[in-house]
């Protein structure tokens, strides 16, 4: 069945990916990628696709209504892949309110123009929500994060994304729009926009920078290899049910200075450099506001009931990202100038 899939954020990290697959993999699908093309969104990341007869982009911010309105009525936007989103816990500390417009009025703004443009006949149609398992909080020592665990956000990123939740499964019971909701782990791979915890690290060894872990780098974390992640997407929107929810991890649990250290060696290996090397850059710093001690995907509903699970250990997808970003270091020193030198400089200080 031919589909026009529009999909938001589509030129950002996990969002490029999504599209590329898709792209590739239906060629009856017409592909609209929407994106706002904020610092995080970068066309680059899909030079490989963007002559494809059967992609077109759109420049428009989820906030902008009647823009996004046009584009749906256009293209004839039959299903919605929604991964547009501020995603950086960092930066909601700084400026939550920069989360609560795009995380939350910018997906309501989405919800209401597909449901008035597919009223009459939901059953041709699917909103698919990407959002986080931060939105559940924060977990002990034992017990992992289940579809049915109570959200229970701790930082204004995560309170955005499980207000956004809520708001998809509302429309979902009250004006019966089909949607599914997925829930991923921490992303890492190729494409990624160096804040995060591992570009960011790969870049600063990469120029002899400090790698700054907070507090005692004992917070623990599930880490799920984007590709993984966009087949476990292209697998949910074909396959999975409407009004359910599936968790996207990849049973890779690290402990944050444990993986500063594999990192360290692998760059230190790769580079040429002495063992030990990367290893003297690692710079503790204060811990921020309500840093959540770990996060654990169980990951068994989408595995038992669609078929789905990660392709690559921790230690492959992390060599493989490694090697992505030192064949690829013009698109990493195009992307770590201007403002983000400016948020580096302010978020690290120190």
């Amino acid at each position: 069945m031919s589909k026009n899939i529009l999909i938001t954020g589509g030129a950002g990290f996990i969002g490029s990916h999504v599209v590329r697959l898709f792209v590739n993999k239906y060629p009856d699908y017409k592909l609209v990628n929407l994106d706002a093309l904020t610092y995080a969104g970068n066309l680059e990341n899909l030079k490989d696709i963007e002559q494809a007869d059967t992609y077109t982009f759109e420049k428009v911010n989820l906030l902008d209504a009647d823009a996004l309105k046009a584009v749906i009525e256009k293209h004839n936007i039959t299903d919605i892949i929604h991964l547009a989103a501020e995603s950086h816990v960092d930066r909601s500390i700084l400026s939550p309110l920069d989360f609560i417009y795009t995380n939350i009025i910018g997906t309501v703004n989405l919800l209401n123009i597909a449901k008035d443009a597919w009223k009459g006949d939901f059953s041709k149609h699917r909103f698919y929500h990407i959002s986080t398992d931060e939105v559940y909080g924060t977990l002990g020592d034992t017990g992992m994060f289940t579809e049915a665990t109570s959200y229970s956000p701790n930082s204004p990123y995560s309170a955005s994304k499980a207000s956004s939740d809520h708001f998809v499964r509302a429309y979902g019971e009250t004006y019966g729009l089909p949607f599914v909701i997925t829930n991923c782990s921490n992303n890492y791979g190729p494409n990624h926009f160096p804040e995060k915890l591992i570009p960011l690290f790969i870049n600063n060894i990469i120029n002899n920078k400090p790698l700054p872990v907070y507090g005692k780098g004992e917070n623990t974390r599930d880490w799920l290899y984007v590709i993984d992640h966009a087949r476990a997407i292209d697998t949910v929107f074909h396959n999975g049910k409407n009004h359910e929810t599936y968790n996207i991890g990849g049973f890779n649990e690290w402990k944050n200075l444990d993986l500063v250290k594999l990192l360290c060696k692998l760059m230190d290996e790769k580079l040429g450099r002495p063992a030990g090397t990367s290893d003297s850059l690692i710079t503790y710093v204060k811990d921020r506001p309500g840093h959540d001690l770990r996060y654990a995907i169980d990951a068994t509903k989408i595995n038992r009931e669609l078929g789905w699970k990660p392709s690559v250990t921790f230690e492959e997808g992390l060599s493989k990202t490694i090697d992505w970003y030192l064949d690829n270091k013009d698109w990493l020193e195009h992307v770590t100038s201007g403002d983000y030198q400016q948020y580096y400089a302010k978020q690290y200080a120190g």
